[in-house]
């Protein structure tokens, strides 16, 4: 019997190595996707052997009852404070790109918050934003503001404002890191010929800065819709979906759905839904900013 030739035996080893890789991606990647797509189509309760077809009852009921779909409407606020936070953290990159003394020591404090702990965080944030005692409400009342002293957590109107807050101070450094790397891979050449022709800061900005970061600013915004698309820990930590539901997302409804109440048939299906969602906001998303391009 003939030796493998050195091709051959170089295909062997690919093919072994990646087998494993590949089997692994399969069981715990791909053959869960496919079964929630199915288990979305059924009635099944987690526990019981055998499940019925729906068909598309579940996205029926999804999209028909307000319970369900009007809980997208509490994370608005995620996404307006998000959208801030890119614009926060574009201008703390630009003062941290200059020739800033301890610029170094400003840019460790802003990424702090981001390598602490989610549920730590929310902890925290629980004693800052506590009606009696909280953090908030005692510095407002020191410095004479005690006319805008709330129940941060307990207003309606005001919750979930007050839970996309934290995210702002915990995701804010993190962007900014991201903006900064852009920003300084920038040929300073260019920077040196806007002076020549006499552009300003704010020109030099508009016209130089943003329309390199254009691909990271697309990436961070993904990030931020999709995160607030599928904002838990926050609510689930502090307010258990209170008061009275108003902070309720779209990720804890499901859930709620699986967990509590034995629908993993209904929650799969909420579960493609928000799939479904992100991938719609990265396509809109490439559109928009790809048409803006041309």
């Amino acid at each position: 019997m003939n030796a493998l030739s050195y091709k051959a035996q170089r295909k062997l080893i690919l093919i072994s190595f990646l087998s494993i890789p590949l089997a692994l991606l399969c069981l715990f990647t791909y053959y869960p996707a496919v079964k929630l797509i199915y288990l979305s189509f059924t009635d099944w309760n987690g526990i019981s052997e055998s499940s019925e077809w729906l068909g598309l009852s579940n996205y029926k009921e999804i999209f028909t009852n307000s319970d369900l779909f009007g809980v997208f409407i509490h994370q608005i606020p995620y996404v307006i404070i998000g959208v801030i936070q890119n614009i926060i953290a574009i201008v703390f990159a630009v003062i941290l790109n200059s020739k800033l003394r301890g610029r170094n020591v400003f840019r460790v404090m802003l990424f702090l918050p981001f390598i602490m702990n989610a549920v730590a965080v929310a902890f925290m944030f629980q004693y800052v934003f506590d009606t009696t005692n909280g953090s908030l409400n005692s510095l407002l009342g020191m410095i004479g503001l005690s006319s805008l002293q709330q129940s941060w957590l307990g207003d309606m109107s005001l919750v979930n404002f007050s839970l996309a807050s934290i995210g702002f101070w915990r995701f804010m450094g993190y962007n900014m890191v991201i903006y900064l790397g852009a920003m300084q891979s920038i040929p300073g050449d260019m920077y040196e010929a806007a002076k020549i022709d006499g552009s300003n800061r704010f020109q030099t900005l508009w016209y130089l800065t943003i329309p390199n970061l254009t691909k990271i600013i697309q990436l961070n915004m993904f990030l931020t819709l999709s995160g607030a698309l599928a904002v838990f820990d926050l609510p689930f930590v502090l307010t258990k979906g209170g008061p009275a539901g108003a902070s309720e997302t779209f990720l804890l409804k499901t859930i709620e759905t699986a967990f509590q109440f034995n629908n993993y048939g209904l929650a799969s299906a909420m579960s493609v839904v928000l799939l479904l969602f992100t991938v719609l906001i990265l396509g809109i998303q490439n559109a928009v900013i790809n048409r803006k391009g041309e």
